[in-house]
């Protein structure tokens, strides 16, 4: 399988405080990674480092063939599918469902002059209607509520047919029907052979989508443990990167995690 991302001896340093501290990584074709840690270990940071909108500070990080430093990350960015709050609060509360998703052919938020295909309307309607908000299309962004908001941000981050999907904490600020809907989303997503190779940030173990195949696990920006999923999501693993003896359970694919 070919390299998606490889992160070599990657840090990022802001003033005095390292919010990455050599992390190495590598993503395959066809894997789903879940990346977990505490409040503060880093997990938004290196997500917007494999977005490719962050550089590090030392080491090298290399995406979907290119080298961070060496690339134009504009010409990147369009390869990368991205759903983050932070790109969220980019897009103009009065601009349409439609247009919130069609935007991201270009690689932008907030429609201006652009012009787009009816083949790029008709991809965009496709993907909200896979993701149950086609008939919320004439909508503004800023009417959704939080679980519609997420479901659109995941059919614009995958517009461009990515090559690599990056999710930053989907599932925050739903409720219990919520997130069970996207968990299972998404869970058939990385099941489909066809999907590109995907990143899911969180902070909950209740969030892991089954089908996914790898985790990475940081603590004040170090790596504690990278590999396969039931290698890495273990009692003595999660215990130390969230600093708590927590009592793991591991049912019909679902995690779940209590403190002992």
């Amino acid at each position: 399988m070919n390299d998606v991302l490889e992160f070599a001896g990657v840090s990022v340093v802001r003033g005095r405080k390292t919010l990455l501290n050599s992390v190495d990584w590598k993503i395959s074709e066809g894997e789903r990674w879940v990346v977990m840690g505490p409040n503060g270990a880093g997990k938004t940071t290196l997500l917007q480092l494999a977005a490719g909108r962050l550089h590090p500070t030392s080491g090298v990080a290399g995406i979907l063939g290119e080298v961070l430093g060496a690339v134009d990350v504009f010409e990147l960015r369009p390869r990368i599918g991205l759903a983050s709050a932070a790109l969220a609060a980019q897009i103009p509360a009065g601009e349409t469902v439609l247009d919130a998703v069609v935007t991201a052919s270009y690689g932008v938020t907030g429609r201006w002059r652009e012009h787009y295909e009816k083949l790029d309307e008709r991809r965009a309607f496709a993907l909200l209607d896979h993701w149950g908000v086609s008939t919320l299309m004439n909508r503004t962004f800023g009417s959704l509520s939080e679980g519609e908001r997420k479901r659109v941000q995941i059919a614009r981050a995958l517009m461009t047919d990515p090559e690599l999907l990056m999710l930053d904490e989907p599932a925050a600020g739903l409720d219990l029907a919520g997130r069970e809907y996207l968990v299972k989303r998404l869970s058939e997503l990385a099941r489909d052979e066809e999907s590109p190779a995907m990143v899911l940030v969180t902070h909950h173990l209740e969030e892991v989508p089954p089908g996914f195949t790898h985790a990475l696990l940081l603590n004040d920006g170090a790596v504690v443990a990278s590999g396969p999923v039931d290698e890495v999501l273990t009692e003595e693993n999660l215990s130390a990167a969230f600093g708590l003896p927590l009592l793991v359970n591991h049912t019909d694919g679902r995690y779940s995690a209590i403190a002992r």
